[in-house]
């Protein structure tokens, strides 16, 4: 095999991708990606060792979630930005080693695992390296291997949360503390199955926790998400596409581009930046253009302006695309051959004038589609309207709740999600966030006495919402146990922020979670048998199948 991978659900026969990712990731980016986790693990012991000292490193908690963050499906194709980051990583550990020492801590090198003391100077070292530490080198043991990755999985999910909010001025370092306290249990082969799957079980505990910052850092500095009409159509002027999910990087550019005659548009998970009070002030925020993520490659030809990348959800351009030299990149995400934009210096602003100027350059973008889309159902915006809610439970005109949360794909099988939302009864009402939504959210669904049959809490980074609800409907019912509410989770996933996603909710007690299209492939037989037995985990069957499921 020239590499393994099956981090994502689209991974090649449902096993994973030996020879190419399914995503574009290449064997080369895919080596420099594994040893670039191999180096993190290792790493997280020397923070763990810190930590118990007294030492605690800020810059190196910015770089392990960092890393992580670079390292999610569809975010980072350029090896040389693995290659930079490593040798960055290798200066920081050398400092850390450095700290140590000047606080009188001894450090016995036999003790550490070979994660924590190695080094390499070249690209050739780092190539060598990854044939020795890929996923399948993780354990010999199936199950050892399972709950190793899926918590490490998790761990990059959460650590997405964590930089976005980290962006924003706001950090909890318990939450740093347990992603590395993760990473350097996966190097401890003394620890049993039990104990890895109690850790597996507590990441969606720091799940639940990271999630609830973000959503705080998110709407201390841009308000509470508001029930928005979002224009999916376009005007005559010049713009620029900012896909993503980084809402700090979405202020920069409308603060940048206004006054230039450059109109913005969001796009895929970028939408639900339409449902701030703090972005509509700017009168050049046009809308939403295009759809979910996998559907780029036809909607960026016909955007016509620059595209700029703030996180994952890349598809690499065909080598016949137009399109190519307009995208641009920040933050963690990153494409061979496009523009990297740089990170804030001095607590500024990131400087976005060059693909401002490109903008400028361009034609208006070619109009896909006209109208509006509703979104803005966040915990704050449905607690406006939860005696309304109420009632309609009581009253019977709801009968139940559908939790649709999650990721889109281009595999044919999640067609059923679009079907399944379609064929709900007209009683139903969907709770959605992340880009599955685009499966369904202009559908003509209708709502039930004035509440919209979709409710969007926005992005997959907004799912902690959809917790928060529940919470709040089961007090208001006076429940015990969160399963006796009429909501069904019929979910799915993609990615790893899915993956962290899915580990809080199991963490709050929700059972019986429908997960599809396909059960991950880094679940063991062992691993996925206890997921199924202690909190019900089941795939998907057909939608007839699962509406009798549902509705019984």
């Amino acid at each position: 095999m020239s590499m393994f991978c099956f981090q994502c659900q689209e991974t090649a026969k449902g096993v994973g991708c030996t020879i190419k990712g399914v995503c574009g990731k290449t064997p080369e980016v895919a080596g420099i990606q594994d040893v670039l986790m191999y180096f993190l693990r290792g790493l997280s012991v020397y923070a763990e060792m810190g930590r118990e000292k007294g030492i605690e490193n800020e810059k190196v908690n910015q770089f392990v979630f960092e890393g992580l963050f670079m390292t999610i499906t569809n975010a980072n194709f350029d090896r040389q930005r693995f290659i930079d980051k490593l040798r960055e990583g290798f200066e920081l550990r050398k400092n850390f080693i450095l700290e140590f020492e000047a606080t009188g801590v001894e450090i016995n090198q036999d003790t550490l695992p070979e994660a924590a003391k190695w080094v390499a100077y070249t690209p050739g070292e780092y190539e060598r390296k990854a044939q020795q530490v890929g996923v399948l080198q993780m354990s010999e043991n199936e199950d050892v291997r399972s709950l190793r990755e899926l918590m490490i999985y998790g761990i990059k999910g959460m650590a997405a949360y964590a930089e976005h909010a980290y962006n924003l001025g706001f950090a909890e370092k318990e939450i740093f503390q347990f992603m590395q306290k993760g990473l350097a249990a996966t190097l401890n082969d003394n620890l049993s199955a039990e104990e890895l799957t109690g850790l597996v079980l507590e990441t969606g505990k720091y799940g639940v926790q990271v999630m609830a910052l973000l959503d705080k850092a998110n709407t201390s500095k841009y308000g509470n998400p508001e029930i928005t009409k979002v224009n999916i159509g376009v005007r005559n002027n010049p713009g620029i596409l900012i896909s993503g999910h980084d809402l700090r990087d979405m202020e920069d550019l409308l603060e940048q581009t206004q006054g230039t005659g450059v109109d913005v548009y969001t796009h895929s998970e970028m939408l639900p930046a339409n449902y701030y009070p703090a972005f509509k002030k700017y009168e050049h925020f046009v809308g939403n253009y295009g759809n979910a993520w996998w559907k780029q490659r036809e909607e960026f030809e016909t955007f016509n302006g620059p595209i700029l990348f703030t996180t994952n959800c890349i598809v690499p351009p065909a080598k016949s695309a137009t399109y190519t030299n307009r995208i641009y990149t920040t933050g963690a995400s990153g494409l061979e051959g496009a523009i990297h934009i740089g990170e804030r210096e001095n607590g500024g602003r990131k400087d976005f004038s060059q693909i401002i100027e490109h903008a400028k350059r361009c034609e208006a973008p070619q109009e896909i589609e006209t109208g509006e889309i509703v979104g803005g159902f966040a915990h704050n915006q449905v607690m406006q309207l939860a005696d309304k809610v109420v009632d309609a439970v009581k009253s019977g005109a709801i009968r139940k709740f559908f939790v649709m949360a999650g990721c889109d794909g281009r595999m044919k099988d999640r067609d059923y999600y679009t079907e399944f939302a379609a064929a709900l009864p007209k009683d139903t009402v969907i709770l959605t966030a992340g880009c599955a939504k685009y499966r369904y959210n202009k559908l003509p669904l209708g709502d039930i006495g004035g509440i919209p049959r979709v409710l969007d809490a926005g992005q997959c980074n907004d799912s902690y919402s959809l917790a928060v609800i529940a919470l709040k409907l089961k007090e208001v019912f006076e429940l015990n146990d969160i399963n006796d509410l009429p909501i069904a989770y019929n979910i799915a996933w993609y990615e790893q922020k899915a993956v962290i996603v899915l580990l809080a909710l199991l963490s709050l007690g929700v059972k019986n979670i429908h997960l599809g299209p396909t059960l991950p492939a880094f679940l063991s037989p062992n691993v996925a048998k206890v997921l199924v037995e202690n909190f019900g985990i089941a795939p998907i069957n057909t939608v007839d199948e699962d509406m009798k499921v549902f509705l019984n």
